[in-house]
C-alpha cells in the first residue's frame, strides 16, 4: 500500500463571504491510497479558523505514509483507528478516511453506501450556498442556480433582516440561514419570528461556540430550530447539544471522515437530534463521500464543488440539489488531472 500526497488551489466562481473572512480560492489537499491496482481519494480543504494548512497537512500525511506500508487493513474503520492514534489532527485523518472508504469500496467493486446497505431511493436534496455580499450581488449569485430548491444564506452583517427579505422577492424555494458564530441570543431570538415568516427552515450556529450555555434560552424561546455547527465538531460534543440545539451539522474535515461521521448520526437519532452533513468548499472529491451518507440525513449542503470555477475530479454530481451518482464504485471518485 502506497501513500501519495497532491495539493490543489481550487478557484472559486465567486468571492466567498461567511461572518469572518473572504476566500477566492480554497487550497485543498488530496490523499490518493493504491494498491497497485486500485486508488482512493480523499480530501481536506484548509482552513484558518482551525489551523489547518496545506503545509501542516502534507507533513503529517507524508510522516504516515511509512505506518501505510507495514500495516495491514481491510476495513477503513481499521486504519481510522491507526490514523487518529498517530496524527491526531481530524482534517488529516479525514483525508485518509475519505481515501480509505473510496479503495475499500473498489476493490469490491461496490458504491460505500451499498456495502454499508443503505438504498438513495428517499434521499434529501442539497442547498445552494449564497456567501454574503452587496444585496444585489446576493440576488444575482442566487439567480444565477435559479433551479435549486433550497439556498442557505450566511449572514452576519448589520442588515441581516433587509437580505433575507430581498432574496425572498426573487424565490419562492426554501431558505435557510448561517450565521457562523455572529449574532447573540437575543438577536437570534428576535430575528427567528419574522425569518420564519419568510419562509426561513432553520438557523445554523447563531452564537460563538464558547456561549453555548446561552443556546438554552434560543433553544426554548427561537420560532425556528437551531441547528449546532462549530458547537459540534467530534462525536464527543453530541451530547452538549442535547437541550441546545434541535439539530447537528456534521463536517467530515471537523470530525475526521466518515467514520466518526457515522457514529455522529448514531448518538444524534439516538438523542433525537436533526443531522445535516455539511461541506467545506471541497471539490467533488470531498463531496462524493458527503453522497454515500445522503440517506441517513434530515438535510445536506454538498454544493462545495458547484461553489467551484474548475473542479478537478469527476465522482457524485449535484444538480439543482439532486444528487447524481456514478457509476465508479467506493465513493466514486475518479482524477481529472
Amino acid at each position: 500500500m502506497e501513500l501519495k500526497v497532491h495539493d490543489y488551489e481550487l478557484p472559486l466562481l465567486h468571492p466567498f463571504t461567511i461572518s469572518r473572512e473572504t476566500i477566492t480560492v480554497q487550497p485543498s489537499v488530496i490523499v490518493e491510497l493504491t494498491d497497485g491496482e486500485h486508488s482512493g481519494y480523499g480530501e481536506a480543504t484548509t482552513n484558518s479558523y482551525y489551523g489547518a494548512t496545506k503545509e501542516r497537512l502534507r507533513e503529517l500525511l507524508e510522516g504516515f505514509a511509512k505506518t501505510i506500508e507495514n500495516i495491514h487493513w481491510d476495513h477503513p474503520q481499521e486504519l481510522w483507528e491507526v490514523a487518529q492514534a498517530q496524527m491526531q489532527d481530524s482534517f488529516a485523518v479525514c483525508a485518509l478516511d475519505l481515501a480509505a472508504h473510496d479503495l475499500w469500496g473498489k476493490r469490491q467493486g461496490k458504491s460505500v453506501h451499498k456495502l454499508w446497505g443503505l438504498s438513495t431511493q428517499q434521499n434529501v436534496v442539497s442547498n445552494y450556498t449564497i456567501g454574503i455580499d452587496k444585496i444585489d450581488v446576493m440576488v444575482s449569485k442566487m439567480e444565477e442556480f435559479a433551479d435549486w430548491p433550497v439556498y442557505k444564506i450566511k449572514l452576519g452583517t448589520d442588515h441581516d433582516l433587509e437580505i433575507v427579505k430581498q432574496l425572498r422577492q426573487h424565490t419562492d424555494a426554501t431558505f435557510r440561514v448561517d450565521a457562523n458564530c455572529a449574532w447573540t441570543a437575543q438577536q437570534t431570538i428576535e430575528l427567528s419570528k419574522p425569518l420564519a415568516d419568510l419562509g426561513v427552515e432553520f438557523i445554523e450556529q447563531p452564537l460563538p461556540a464558547d456561549q453555548i450555555e446561552q443556546m438554552e434560552d434560543v433553544f426554548d424561546l427561537s420560532a425556528l430550530p437551531v441547528i449546532a455547527d462549530e458547537n459540534c465538531l467530534v462525536p464527543e460534543d453530541v451530547d452538549a447539544c442535547i437541550g441546545r440545539f434541535h439539530g447537528i451539522n456534521i463536517k467530515l474535515v471537523k470530525c475526521g471522515g466518515l467514520t466518526p461521521a457515522r457514529r455522529m448520526i448514531e448518538k444524534a437519532r439516538a438523542a433525537e437530534l436533526r443531522v445535516m452533513v455539511g461541506c467545506m468548499t471541497e471539490s467533488t472529491v470531498g463531496i462524493s463521500a458527503i453522497g454515500q451518507l445522503l440517506p441517513l440525513l434530515d438535510y445536506v449542503d454538498m454544493d462545495g464543488a458547484a461553489l467551484l470555477a474548475s473542479d478537478i475530479a469527476s465522482g457524485c454530481e449535484v444538480i439543482n440539489g439532486v444528487c447524481h451518482y456514478p457509476s465508479v464504485p467506493g465513493n466514486g471518485v475518479t482524477m481529472l488531472s
